[in-house]
């Protein structure tokens, strides 16, 4: 959420960091802005909505100079409004700032006690100020800017620009994630990599508590203590940075189809030829001397992990607790001895995910990742941080990530079973030829698309909706609901279909679709017989199942939705595809904003 850019560069500046913010906006905002220093005087230029509003303002109202900031916002302190947007500026100073000031009524009433005054109600607009008054005591703006910084508490990253400094940006970052860019005589400030892809493609990020001092032709970096910081300059591949919607409509449906090709590069990477056991890339991690797996994660992740903790047990026999990163924290769950904490994030910087990860720092045997992003604050702080492969992913509503945390899940299961014994060569060799087999049988099920988009016309009419599903069904019925609503806002629950007579069924009637996954596995007669109670209240089932399901109990249903065969371990990645689809165009005949739905931020980086 939010996003940050800033340049010192050879040419006019604002093209550039409106540029730079278009690539953030998969990010999450609501409003936006730029400041820019033009011969030694500083100036901005805020709007709200999307940025073609500020890029329209801009037009009549240019803002020349080659040094600036930019900012999308997401509110959280102020409501969404040109006053509240960033970058936010006291005299000489401007800040754009992600994160939130915890101290921030302290030190507001600290500088109302020196007769200053605000004109907004962000946490953001005390950071200019508190750094104006530094400077008004005679420090330079690196003094007045780190003195500032010290006195913050809570996560945030920064970026400040100054008047009569066409060659300064200081940047600093706690708890939120920012990158450097190097150029030929140019740098630049981002919240990461994929704002800086086209302008350079070497990378430093900065760590925990980190300042930066910019110019055009030098880095300074130091860190929390005030020393002098070496740390890497990385090379990023621009084919991972790639944002173009390729023909498709909207990016959420081109992060749709593309879950065959980045499922089969994740099955490549861990599964490697045709080798006979999952292969973890630089670790020599060993399952059996472990006795618990602790999985933490938020939003979509935490339902992989939900699904996971079926596999683990189940194929590896090896028991798993699984809790929500923001309840996990401050539970203070004890960690015992040979216990694995298992991270799942897509962003690497979720901000809950990653405070757990630090509470199990000394406690867990080991702490390992399963991430998007490797060079992320999640990745980095892991003893093993494994990639899932999926690629820059856009769409706020989580797809191919998805999957490909499936995948990576399903396949560490699995080498958990070879190291615990659990499974035998036979039964190991089963499952990995399904996997290779995976891609193809997900491009079948994308061809049900017409049929599905035809379920998701009538859907689209209704106010609430119901997902059912058991065993591996049940954590992607709840993922289901949560791809409806974070897309289409209409009211949608997931939920086990052994209990909808423990209360969801005093919701049935004509006028609730129940959308029933289940293929013909071990518990198929379980779950038809709970939609048969379904269909007796008039409620109106949507049937997503196999040839062989759907021609036991079709009858009587509202719509099918046919997918192919699958090994049952595969089922919830293989149902992914019709979930994803369903909350697809059911927001589309909607008319809802399908990339960035209201009030949701791809990567919360914020508590």
């Amino acid at each position: 959420m939010c996003g940050i850019v800033g340049v010192l560069g050879e040419h006019e500046a604002a093209p550039t960091l409106v540029e730079a913010l278009k690539r953030l906006e998969y990010r999450g905002y609501d409003s936006a802005g730029i400041a820019t220093v033009n011969d030694g005087k500083l100036q901005r230029r805020r709007a709200v909505g999307k940025l073609v509003n500020l890029s329209d303002l801009l037009v009549y109202d240019p803002l020349p100079g080659k040094s600036g900031i930019g900012h999308t916002r997401w509110a959280t302190h102020g409501a969404p409004s040109v006053t509240n947007a960033h970058p936010h500026k006291a005299g000489p100073v401007a800040v754009v700032h992600n994160g939130i000031v915890e101290n921030y009524r302290e030190l507001r009433a600290e500088l109302a006690e020196h007769g200053i005054d605000f004109t907004t109600e962000t946490d953001t607009e005390t950071v200019a100020l508190l750094t104006e008054h530094y400077l008004k005591t005679g420090l330079s703006p690196i003094q007045a800017a780190f003195k500032t910084i010290d006195r913050l508490e809570g996560a945030f990253a920064l970026a400040f620009l100054f008047d009569g400094e066409d060659d300064l940006i200081i940047a600093a970052r706690k708890g939120s994630p920012l990158a450097i860019g190097h150029g030929d005589g140019e740098m630049y400030v981002g919240s990461d990599a994929i704002a800086l892809a086209p302008l350079t493609d070497r990378i430093t990020y900065l760590e925990e508590g980190d300042r930066a001092i910019l110019t055009r032709t030098s880095l300074e970096i130091r860190n929390e203590d005030g020393e002098l910081a070496n740390r890497e300059t990385r090379r990023i591949k621009l084919d991972h940075t790639r944002t173009g919607k390729n023909g498709h409509k909207h990016y959420m449906a081109k992060e749709i189809a593309e879950q065959p090709v980045v499922i089969a590069d994740a099955i490549r990477s861990y599964l490697p030829g045709n080798g006979d056991q999952v292969v973890l890339p630089g670790t020599d991690l060993d399952f059996a001397k472990l006795d618990r797996l602790t999985m933490v994660a938020c939003g979509t992740a935490f339902y992989a992990c939900l699904t996971a903790k079926y596999w683990f047990e189940q194929l590896a026999q090896m028991p798993v607790e699984v809790d929500i990163a923001s309840e996990f924290r401050y539970r203070e769950p004890p960690i015992t001895g040979r216990t694995m904490a298992l991270f799942v994030s897509q962003s690497g910087e979720t901000a809950d995910t990653l405070a757990a990860l630090r509470y199990c720092e000394g406690k867990a045997d080991k702490i390992v990742s399963v991430v998007n992003v490797p060079e992320s604050s999640i990745a980095r702080e892991s003893d093993i941080a494994l990639p899932i492969h999926a690629g820059v992913e856009i769409g706020v509503a989580s797809t191919k990530a998805f999957t490909c945390q499936l995948s990576v899940l399903l396949m560490m299961a699995l080498k958990a079973a070879a190291d615990r014994g659990t499974l035998t060569h036979e039964e190991l060799a089963d499952h990995y030829a399904a996997l290779r087999g995976l891609p193809t049988v997900l491009n079948a099920a994308l061809d049900q698309n017409p049929a599905i988009k035809t379920s998701a016309q009538r859907l689209s009419e209704a106010r609430d909706v119901l997902f059912l599903g058991r065993g591996l069904m049940y954590p992607l019925a709840m993922e289901g609901a949560l791809k409806l609503k974070e897309i289409s806002y209409i009211h949608a629950e997931g939920y086990a279909s052994g209990e909808l007579k423990h209360g969801p069924i005093a919701l049935i009637d004509k006028n609730m679709p129940v959308v029933v996954m289940a293929p013909r596995d071990t518990v198929f007669d379980k779950t038809v017989s709970n939609m048969q109670e379904v269909m007796a209240r008039k409620g109106k089932v949507i049937l997503v199942s196999d040839d062989d399901g759907i021609a036991e109990a079709e009858d009587g249903v509202w719509s099918t939705i046919r997918m192919p065969h699958v090994h049952p371990s595969l089922a919830p990645i293989l149902y992914s595809v019709p979930a994803q689809l369903l909350a697809y165009h059911t927001a589309v005949a909607k008319g809802t904003d399908v990339d960035q739905p209201r009030n949701l931020a791809k990567s919360v980086t914020v508590e």
